[in-house]
Protein backbone atom coordinates (compact mmCIF):
# COMPACT_ATOMS: atom_id res chain seq x y z
CA UNK A 1 0.00 0.00 0.00
CA UNK A 2 2.81 2.39 0.94
CA UNK A 3 4.56 1.55 -2.31
CA UNK A 4 1.38 2.38 -4.25
CA UNK A 5 1.01 5.71 -2.46
CA UNK A 6 4.65 6.51 -3.18
CA UNK A 7 4.09 5.81 -6.84
CA UNK A 8 0.93 7.92 -6.94
CA UNK A 9 2.28 10.83 -4.92
CA UNK A 10 5.90 10.98 -6.05
CA UNK A 11 6.65 8.90 -9.10
CA UNK A 12 3.61 9.74 -11.23
CA UNK A 13 3.96 13.55 -10.80
CA UNK A 14 7.66 13.32 -11.52
CA UNK A 15 6.92 11.27 -14.61
CA UNK A 16 4.31 13.82 -15.74
CA UNK A 17 6.65 16.74 -15.03
CA UNK A 18 9.41 14.94 -16.83
CA UNK A 19 7.13 14.44 -19.79
CA UNK A 20 6.11 18.10 -19.80
CA UNK A 21 9.74 19.18 -19.48
CA UNK A 22 10.71 16.86 -22.29
CA UNK A 23 7.94 18.26 -24.46
CA UNK A 24 8.97 21.84 -23.79
CA UNK A 25 12.61 20.98 -24.39
CA UNK A 26 11.67 19.43 -27.72
CA UNK A 27 9.61 22.47 -28.66
CA UNK A 28 12.36 24.82 -27.45
CA UNK A 29 14.88 23.13 -29.71
CA UNK A 30 12.57 23.21 -32.72
CA UNK A 31 13.99 25.38 -35.48
CA UNK A 32 12.52 27.57 -38.18
CA UNK A 33 12.70 25.60 -41.44
CA UNK A 34 11.57 28.17 -43.99
CA UNK A 35 13.84 30.34 -46.16
CA UNK A 36 15.70 33.26 -44.57
CA UNK A 37 13.01 35.77 -43.65
CA UNK A 38 12.93 39.50 -42.90
CA UNK A 39 11.02 40.35 -39.75
CA UNK A 40 10.30 43.96 -38.80
CA UNK A 41 9.91 45.19 -35.24
CA UNK A 42 7.97 48.44 -35.42
CA UNK A 43 8.80 51.42 -33.25
CA UNK A 44 6.79 51.24 -29.99
CA UNK A 45 5.45 47.75 -30.73
CA UNK A 46 4.53 45.70 -27.63
CA UNK A 47 6.09 42.36 -26.81
CA UNK A 48 2.68 40.69 -27.08
CA UNK A 49 2.24 41.90 -30.64
CA UNK A 50 5.79 40.91 -31.61
CA UNK A 51 5.28 37.47 -30.05
CA UNK A 52 1.99 36.97 -31.90
CA UNK A 53 3.46 37.94 -35.27
CA UNK A 54 6.52 35.71 -34.79
CA UNK A 55 4.18 32.78 -34.18
CA UNK A 56 1.86 33.63 -37.08
CA UNK A 57 4.83 33.83 -39.45
CA UNK A 58 6.11 30.47 -38.26
CA UNK A 59 9.33 31.85 -36.83
CA UNK A 60 8.73 30.43 -33.36
CA UNK A 61 6.87 27.19 -32.50
CA UNK A 62 5.19 28.29 -29.26
CA UNK A 63 4.05 31.75 -28.09
CA UNK A 64 3.76 30.82 -24.42
CA UNK A 65 7.20 29.29 -24.21
CA UNK A 66 8.74 32.28 -26.03
CA UNK A 67 6.97 34.57 -23.55
CA UNK A 68 8.35 32.65 -20.56
CA UNK A 69 11.83 32.60 -22.03
CA UNK A 70 11.87 36.35 -22.80
CA UNK A 71 10.56 37.05 -19.29
CA UNK A 72 13.24 34.80 -17.77
CA UNK A 73 15.91 36.65 -19.77
CA UNK A 74 14.38 40.01 -18.67
CA UNK A 75 14.31 41.35 -22.22
CA UNK A 76 10.59 41.79 -22.90
CA UNK A 77 11.01 45.56 -23.27
CA UNK A 78 14.40 45.51 -25.00
CA UNK A 79 13.44 44.54 -28.56
CA UNK A 80 15.05 46.83 -31.14
CA UNK A 81 13.03 48.56 -33.82
CA UNK A 82 14.05 47.73 -37.36
CA UNK A 83 14.16 44.92 -39.88
CA UNK A 84 16.05 41.73 -39.01
CA UNK A 85 16.87 38.60 -40.96
CA UNK A 86 15.80 35.35 -39.27
CA UNK A 87 17.87 32.60 -40.91
CA UNK A 88 16.71 29.11 -41.72
CA UNK A 89 17.49 26.80 -38.79
CA UNK A 90 17.11 29.47 -36.08
CA UNK A 91 15.66 28.25 -32.79
CA UNK A 92 13.86 30.43 -30.25
CA UNK A 93 17.12 31.36 -28.52
CA UNK A 94 18.57 32.64 -31.77
CA UNK A 95 15.38 34.49 -32.69
CA UNK A 96 15.43 36.26 -29.33
CA UNK A 97 19.14 37.10 -29.61
CA UNK A 98 18.64 38.51 -33.11
CA UNK A 99 15.75 40.79 -32.12
CA UNK A 100 17.28 41.97 -28.85
CA UNK A 101 21.04 42.10 -29.47
CA UNK A 102 21.38 41.82 -33.25
CA UNK A 103 21.99 44.64 -35.72
CA UNK A 104 19.00 45.68 -37.86
CA UNK A 105 19.32 45.20 -41.61
CA UNK A 106 20.71 48.37 -43.17
CA UNK A 107 19.51 50.02 -46.36
CA UNK A 108 22.19 51.50 -48.61
CA UNK A 109 21.48 54.88 -50.20
CA UNK A 110 23.69 57.09 -52.36
CA UNK A 111 23.16 60.85 -52.18
CA UNK A 112 24.60 62.28 -55.42
CA UNK A 113 26.56 65.53 -55.43
CA UNK A 114 24.39 68.57 -56.02
CA UNK A 115 21.07 67.18 -54.79
CA UNK A 116 19.05 69.57 -52.64
CA UNK A 117 17.26 68.70 -49.43
CA UNK A 118 13.92 68.18 -51.19
CA UNK A 119 15.44 65.65 -53.57
CA UNK A 120 17.30 63.94 -50.72
CA UNK A 121 14.06 63.68 -48.74
CA UNK A 122 12.39 61.86 -51.64
CA UNK A 123 15.35 59.48 -52.02
CA UNK A 124 15.26 58.64 -48.30
CA UNK A 125 11.54 57.91 -48.36
CA UNK A 126 11.87 55.76 -51.50
CA UNK A 127 14.58 53.74 -49.72
CA UNK A 128 12.29 53.22 -46.71
CA UNK A 129 14.72 54.98 -44.38
CA UNK A 130 12.65 57.93 -43.19
CA UNK A 131 9.58 59.86 -44.33
CA UNK A 132 10.06 62.75 -46.76
CA UNK A 133 8.01 65.12 -44.60
CA UNK A 134 9.86 64.16 -41.42
CA UNK A 135 13.25 64.76 -43.04
CA UNK A 136 12.27 68.20 -44.33
CA UNK A 137 10.95 69.08 -40.88
CA UNK A 138 14.23 67.93 -39.30
CA UNK A 139 16.53 69.88 -41.63
CA UNK A 140 14.53 73.06 -40.94
CA UNK A 141 14.34 72.52 -37.17
CA UNK A 142 16.01 75.49 -35.39
CA UNK A 143 16.95 73.33 -32.40
CA UNK A 144 18.76 70.75 -34.53
CA UNK A 145 20.43 73.48 -36.59
CA UNK A 146 21.68 75.13 -33.38
CA UNK A 147 22.83 71.79 -31.97
CA UNK A 148 24.93 71.17 -35.10
CA UNK A 149 26.25 74.76 -34.97
CA UNK A 150 25.19 75.55 -38.53
CA UNK A 151 24.66 79.29 -38.94
CA UNK A 152 21.74 79.11 -41.34
CA UNK A 153 17.98 78.66 -41.43
CA UNK A 154 18.23 75.07 -42.69
CA UNK A 155 20.82 72.32 -43.10
CA UNK A 156 20.80 72.76 -46.89
CA UNK A 157 24.39 72.76 -48.12
CA UNK A 158 25.65 70.69 -45.17
CA UNK A 159 24.06 67.32 -46.03
CA UNK A 160 27.17 65.66 -47.36
CA UNK A 161 26.74 63.72 -50.65
CA UNK A 162 27.90 60.17 -50.00
CA UNK A 163 26.74 56.55 -49.77
CA UNK A 164 25.12 55.85 -46.40
CA UNK A 165 23.74 52.78 -44.66
CA UNK A 166 20.74 53.30 -42.38
CA UNK A 167 18.25 50.97 -40.78
CA UNK A 168 14.75 51.31 -42.28
CA UNK A 169 12.70 53.62 -40.10
CA UNK A 170 15.70 55.57 -38.80
CA UNK A 171 14.47 58.85 -37.21
CA UNK A 172 14.88 61.80 -39.56
CA UNK A 173 16.94 63.79 -37.06
CA UNK A 174 19.44 60.93 -36.81
CA UNK A 175 19.77 60.78 -40.60
CA UNK A 176 20.23 64.55 -40.93
CA UNK A 177 22.78 64.66 -38.10
CA UNK A 178 24.77 61.82 -39.68
CA UNK A 179 24.99 63.74 -42.95
CA UNK A 180 26.08 66.97 -41.28
CA UNK A 181 28.59 65.12 -39.10
CA UNK A 182 30.15 63.65 -42.25
CA UNK A 183 30.23 67.10 -43.86
CA UNK A 184 32.12 68.45 -40.85
CA UNK A 185 34.55 65.52 -40.93
CA UNK A 186 35.19 65.89 -44.68
CA UNK A 187 35.79 69.65 -44.48
CA UNK A 188 37.64 69.96 -41.17
CA UNK A 189 41.04 70.31 -42.86
CA UNK A 190 39.92 72.92 -45.41
CA UNK A 191 41.08 76.48 -44.93
CA UNK A 192 37.95 78.60 -45.26
CA UNK A 193 39.87 81.86 -45.43
CA UNK A 194 38.57 83.93 -48.35
CA UNK A 195 39.14 87.55 -49.45
CA UNK A 196 35.48 88.57 -49.18
CA UNK A 197 33.29 85.55 -48.36
CA UNK A 198 32.57 84.06 -44.95
CA UNK A 199 32.35 80.31 -44.35
CA UNK A 200 28.61 80.07 -45.01
CA UNK A 201 28.86 82.19 -48.17
CA UNK A 202 31.58 79.85 -49.43
CA UNK A 203 29.15 76.94 -49.05
CA UNK A 204 26.44 78.97 -50.80
CA UNK A 205 28.68 79.69 -53.79
CA UNK A 206 29.97 76.08 -53.87
CA UNK A 207 26.36 74.88 -54.06
CA UNK A 208 25.83 77.08 -57.12
CA UNK A 209 29.06 75.91 -58.77
CA UNK A 210 28.00 72.30 -58.15
CA UNK A 211 24.69 72.83 -59.95
CA UNK A 212 26.15 74.76 -62.89
CA UNK A 213 28.35 72.04 -64.36
CA UNK A 214 28.48 68.30 -64.74
CA UNK A 215 32.15 68.50 -65.73
CA UNK A 216 34.27 68.34 -62.60
CA UNK A 217 37.25 69.93 -64.35
CA UNK A 218 35.17 73.06 -65.00
CA UNK A 219 34.40 73.79 -61.36
CA UNK A 220 37.42 76.06 -60.69
CA UNK A 221 36.78 78.00 -63.93
CA UNK A 222 33.08 78.51 -63.16
CA UNK A 223 33.99 79.49 -59.59
CA UNK A 224 36.32 82.04 -61.17
CA UNK A 225 33.49 83.46 -63.31
CA UNK A 226 31.25 83.94 -60.28
CA UNK A 227 34.13 85.39 -58.25
CA UNK A 228 34.77 87.94 -61.01
CA UNK A 229 31.10 88.87 -61.21
CA UNK A 230 30.77 89.28 -57.44
CA UNK A 231 33.84 91.50 -57.34
CA UNK A 232 32.36 93.67 -60.11
CA UNK A 233 28.96 93.69 -58.33
CA UNK A 234 27.38 91.98 -61.33
CA UNK A 235 24.38 89.71 -60.90
CA UNK A 236 25.29 86.01 -61.03
CA UNK A 237 22.34 85.29 -63.34
CA UNK A 238 22.36 81.60 -62.48
CA UNK A 239 19.34 79.58 -63.60
CA UNK A 240 19.73 76.94 -60.83
CA UNK A 241 19.39 79.61 -58.13
CA UNK A 242 16.17 80.87 -59.72
CA UNK A 243 14.82 77.32 -59.93
CA UNK A 244 15.57 76.70 -56.26
CA UNK A 245 13.61 79.80 -55.26
CA UNK A 246 10.47 78.33 -56.86
CA UNK A 247 11.34 74.67 -56.22
CA UNK A 248 8.07 73.57 -54.65
CA UNK A 249 6.12 74.69 -57.74
CA UNK A 250 8.80 74.15 -60.38
CA UNK A 251 7.72 71.70 -63.10
CA UNK A 252 10.89 71.31 -65.15
CA UNK A 253 10.84 74.40 -67.39
CA UNK A 254 12.06 77.82 -66.38
CA UNK A 255 9.99 80.63 -67.85
CA UNK A 256 10.74 84.30 -68.46
CA UNK A 257 8.25 85.16 -65.73
CA UNK A 258 10.29 83.07 -63.30
CA UNK A 259 13.43 85.04 -64.14
CA UNK A 260 11.57 88.29 -63.49
CA UNK A 261 10.06 87.19 -60.17
CA UNK A 262 11.83 88.45 -57.09
CA UNK A 263 12.86 85.77 -54.62
CA UNK A 264 15.88 85.77 -52.30
CA UNK A 265 17.36 83.09 -54.58
CA UNK A 266 16.77 84.75 -57.96
CA UNK A 267 20.23 85.96 -58.96
CA UNK A 268 18.75 87.62 -62.05
CA UNK A 269 17.14 90.08 -59.65
CA UNK A 270 19.53 90.33 -56.69
CA UNK A 271 23.12 91.64 -57.13
CA UNK A 272 24.54 89.17 -54.65
CA UNK A 273 24.70 85.54 -53.62
CA UNK A 274 21.38 83.77 -52.97
CA UNK A 275 20.29 83.87 -49.36
CA UNK A 276 21.34 80.25 -48.76
CA UNK A 277 22.75 77.13 -50.46
CA UNK A 278 20.76 75.66 -53.34
CA UNK A 279 22.26 72.17 -53.18
CA UNK A 280 24.65 70.05 -51.18
CA UNK A 281 28.08 70.45 -52.75
CA UNK A 282 31.05 68.11 -52.92
CA UNK A 283 34.37 69.01 -51.32
CA UNK A 284 35.69 69.52 -54.88
CA UNK A 285 33.14 72.29 -55.44
CA UNK A 286 34.08 73.87 -52.10
CA UNK A 287 37.77 73.71 -53.01
CA UNK A 288 36.98 75.34 -56.36
CA UNK A 289 35.47 78.32 -54.56
CA UNK A 290 38.42 78.51 -52.16
CA UNK A 291 40.90 78.35 -55.06
CA UNK A 292 39.09 79.56 -58.19
CA UNK A 293 40.80 79.70 -61.54
CA UNK A 294 42.19 83.19 -62.15
CA UNK A 295 40.97 84.56 -65.49
CA UNK A 296 38.92 87.37 -67.06
CA UNK A 297 35.84 85.37 -68.04
CA UNK A 298 32.48 86.84 -67.03
CA UNK A 299 30.08 84.61 -68.97
CA UNK A 300 29.55 80.98 -69.88
CA UNK A 301 26.95 79.08 -71.85
CA UNK A 302 26.21 75.38 -72.10
CA UNK A 303 27.44 73.46 -75.12
CA UNK A 304 24.61 70.96 -74.43
CA UNK A 305 27.01 68.16 -73.53
CA UNK A 306 27.70 69.01 -69.88
CA UNK A 307 30.51 71.46 -70.71
CA UNK A 308 30.50 75.19 -71.38
CA UNK A 309 32.05 77.84 -73.57
CA UNK A 310 33.44 80.83 -71.65
CA UNK A 311 33.52 84.46 -72.78
CA UNK A 312 35.12 87.66 -71.55
CA UNK A 313 32.69 90.07 -73.21
CA UNK A 314 28.93 90.21 -73.57
CA UNK A 315 29.24 90.35 -77.35
CA UNK A 316 31.22 87.11 -77.48
CA UNK A 317 28.78 85.56 -75.03
CA UNK A 318 25.83 86.45 -77.27
CA UNK A 319 27.56 84.81 -80.21
CA UNK A 320 28.07 81.67 -78.11
CA UNK A 321 24.38 81.71 -77.15
CA UNK A 322 23.46 81.95 -80.83
CA UNK A 323 25.77 79.06 -81.70
CA UNK A 324 24.81 76.68 -78.91
CA UNK A 325 21.37 77.65 -77.58
CA UNK A 326 19.39 79.53 -80.20
CA UNK A 327 20.57 77.11 -82.88
CA UNK A 328 18.28 74.09 -82.47
CA UNK A 329 20.58 71.88 -84.53
CA UNK A 330 23.38 72.42 -81.99
CA UNK A 331 21.19 70.82 -79.33
CA UNK A 332 20.08 67.77 -81.28
CA UNK A 333 21.39 64.50 -79.89
CA UNK A 334 23.32 66.27 -77.12
CA UNK A 335 22.96 65.59 -73.40
CA UNK A 336 24.97 66.28 -70.27
CA UNK A 337 24.38 62.60 -69.45
CA UNK A 338 26.84 61.71 -72.21
CA UNK A 339 29.60 63.64 -70.47
CA UNK A 340 32.69 61.59 -69.61
CA UNK A 341 33.95 62.68 -66.23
Amino acid sequence: MKKLLFILIIVVPLFVLGGIAGHFAMVFRKTYQGPDKTFEVKTGETFGRINQRLFEEGLIPDKRLFHYYAKYRKVMTRFKAGQFTIPQGADMTQVLETLVHGQPNLASITIPEGKNMYEIARLLEAAGITAERDFLTAVKDPDLIALLEVEATSLEGYLYPETYRFAPGTPARVVAKSMVDLFLAKTKDLNFTHPFLNRHQIIVLASVVEKETGAKVERPRIAGVFTNRLQKRMRLQSDPTTVYGIWERYRGNIRKADLLEFTPYNTYKIPALPVGPISNPSTDAIRAVLSPEVHDFLYFVSKNDGTHIFSKTYENHERAVDDFQRNARARQGKSWRDLKQ
